[in-house]
């Protein structure tokens, strides 16, 4: 197994809180990290459909089979349990912890989120960090490698090719995960809406767009995206809060949260076809950004990424928001350092010049560390460490 670093964190709360809630894409190793940090407890599928309809039929009998504790596979396959989840945790027969797994965020569910309210710690496990895969012993070499493989665990522990495995897997999402969750009946109009999305990504969401290009109306436009957020496929990532004003563009931008899907839903899979594709830039900002969201998922913590952009073309391709100051960066897929790098920074300072505590980075394609006028600038590559 390549080491999670979320894993001593899950030990760590379980000791306080009864219900550890692991949520993630499928294949991200869930299972495995969950079944890693709890070797002693018992482990159950709900994938399994003889142990799906035991659960349904008696949601309670099927929880007291489990009074030291029980790993849950695939919870959000059976939600009447966590009512009955509630009970028999606060009144303790369940002595050990409960650990819950699911390809989707069952959790942005009302009546989950508040029968488990108080009762549970949610962690989010997304693939593969650049940091998890070195620490591994494997080495990534070039940007482009990385953007192609993503970081499945699969790919890394089998050594299988992302083109042979990449394919199956959104098939087999398509297929199987999206009519379980919404029925759509026409899944090549589903596909046809998973390649626009792909082709959108670092660019505003404009719903109305996308429903005239897919000859679907608005409302399933953002019923998909719903569903594509929650299954963590892709994500939106929101305009700087606190700078919404006339000026200030309001509508979120597109990412996935893993850049293999999107190469592949593209049809990119070669390190040549990428660098001269026209989106290579904006997978390689999808690439930063994902890394920089592991870490603060990794360490247990929301995301707190934002991005900013004026009417007048001004932009901020990231700004990370702490408790007193914001860190600023722009991220570039260039190997050469260029002036052009430092306009939105250089534009952000001049209208922010009261916030001394503000931190200024550029996040490139090449592998010099240098400073520059108080902006620092990191290669690709260690990005974790930012």
């Amino acid at each position: 197994m390549i080491a999670r670093e979320l894993q001593k964190k899950i030990i760590a709360q379980s000791k306080k809180i009864p219900v550890i809630a692991l949520v993630g894409p499928r294949q991200s190793g869930k299972t495995t990290l969950a079944r890693a940090a709890f070797p002693k407890l018992e482990y159950v599928s709900l994938e399994d459909f003889d142990v799906q309809t035991l659960a349904k039929d008696d949601p309670r009998g099927f929880l007291l089979n489990y009074t030291k504790g029980v790993i849950i596979d695939e919870a959000q396959k059976v939600p009447e349990l966590f009512s009955y989840l509630q009970s028999i945790i606060d009144n303790g027969t369940i002595k050990g912890p409960v650990i819950l797994t699911g390809s989707q965020n069952f959790l942005l569910h009302e009546k989950i989120s508040q029968s488990l309210a108080g009762r549970v710690a949610l962690f989010s496990l997304l693939p593969l960090s650049m940091k998890e895969i070195k620490k591994s012993g494997m080495e990534l070499k070039i940007a482009q490698e990385f953007i192609l493989k993503g970081g499945y665990p699969r790919l890394y522990d089998k050594n299988i090719s992302p083109s042979d495995w990449i394919p199956s897997y959104i098939q087999t999402y398509l297929e199987r995960d999206v009519r379980s969750i919404q029925n759509i009946l026409d899944l090549s109009l589903f596909q046809r809406f998973l390649v626009l999305c792909a082709g959108r990504i670092g660019q505003l969401f404009n719903a109305s767009s996308l429903a005239v290009e897919c000859g679907i109306s608005v409302t399933t436009v953002h019923k998909w995206i719903g569903l594509l957020e929650s299954s963590f496929i892709l994500y939106l990532l929101r305009p700087h809060h606190k700078n919404l004003n006339k000026r200030v563009v309001k509508s979120p931008k597109l990412y996935f949260y893993d850049t293999a899907i999107a190469c592949s839903i593209l049809g990119i899979d070669t390190q040549n076809h990428l660098k001269q594709h026209y989106i290579y830039g904006n997978l390689f900002e999808n690439m930063v950004l994902n890394e920089m969201i592991k870490t603060r998922f990794n360490s247990a913590k929301r995301n707190n990424m934002f991005f900013w952009r004026d009417k007048t073309g001004h932009e901020i391709d990231c700004l990370v928001e702490n408790p007193i100051s914001i860190n600023a960066i722009e991220i570039k897929s260039s190997q050469t350092i260029s002036p052009r790098f430092f306009d939105g920074l250089n534009y952000w300072k001049t209208i922010n010049k009261n916030e001394n505590r503000n931190s200024f980075y550029v996040v490139y394609g090449g592998e010099k560390t240098l400073v520059r006028n108080g902006i620092k600038i990191i290669p690709w590559y260690e990005i974790g460490g930012l």
